[in-house]
């Protein structure tokens, strides 16, 4: 439970996120989303709505976004279906957050293939920098998460940050990531291993019957 986030005094929540409502340029999204399916589904429009309304509150509050439960009940209600289904789906994904957050989210990949390849040395790095899984730091800069699997075993270790993957990391590349994004800069995205594009293998192209050839030679020992 020293991981959970901290959600804020209901009181104090709605007080500020009570008269939440889309800005009109969300609300046009919100029903150009909502037209991609058909009469009486409109409640399958759901998850676009909340990463919709939860953006809308980072632009606000200059973060990554959270979804206030105010902020919940207006999408359930523009959808005309129950809270607690909105609320369902808010809990089950991790996209969605159901406290606040920095400005940027850290979220650190914690399966076996980004395990076995250092994430553990990831989350040192962070926790260095003043970082706490749920937590966010003084500055209001950065909240480190666990995840779990995101996609990208091949390039593991990884975190999303925001919106971005950073991928091939070691300890000494999420500093840099990080004192770019505190700096305002932007830093490059996707693998951090000098020479790689995506997630093709590192060195010349090889195939099975290449490496039998080259390293074994079974002929007559069948």
């Amino acid at each position: 439970m020293a991981d959970a986030p901290q959600i804020p005094d209901e009181a104090e929540v709605r007080a500020r996120w009570g008269g939440f409502a889309f800005t009109e340029a969300n609300m046009a999204r919100a029903k150009e989303l909502i037209s991609h399916y058909p009469e009486g589904r409109q409640q399958s429009a759901v998850m676009g709505l909340l990463d919709l309304a939860q953006r809308q509150v980072g632009a606000e509050t200059n973060t990554q976004g959270w979804l206030p439960v105010p902020v919940i009940e207006y999408v359930a209600a523009l959808l005309d279906m129950p809270f607690m289904r909105a609320y369902e789906v808010v809990t089950f994904y991790t996209m969605y957050n159901m406290a606040p957050v920095g400005r940027f989210h850290v979220q650190v990949c914690g399966t076996t293939p980004c395990m076995l390849r250092g994430s553990d040395n990831i989350l040192s790095a962070c926790k260095k920098r003043g970082m706490k899984k749920g937590g966010t730091t003084p500055d209001g800069l950065f909240t480190l998460t666990e995840v779990e699997c995101m996609g990208n075993c091949s390039s593991a270790p990884m975190v999303q940050i925001n919106d971005d993957n950073y991928e091939d990391l070691t300890p000494e590349r999420l500093d840099f990531i990080l004192d770019e994004l505190a700096a305002g800069r932007q830093p490059k995205v996707g693998t951090q291993e000098p020479g790689r594009h995506t997630v093709e293998p590192l060195g010349e192209p090889t195939n099975l019957a290449a490496m039998v050839t080259e390293n074994h030679d079974y002929r007559g020992e069948w």
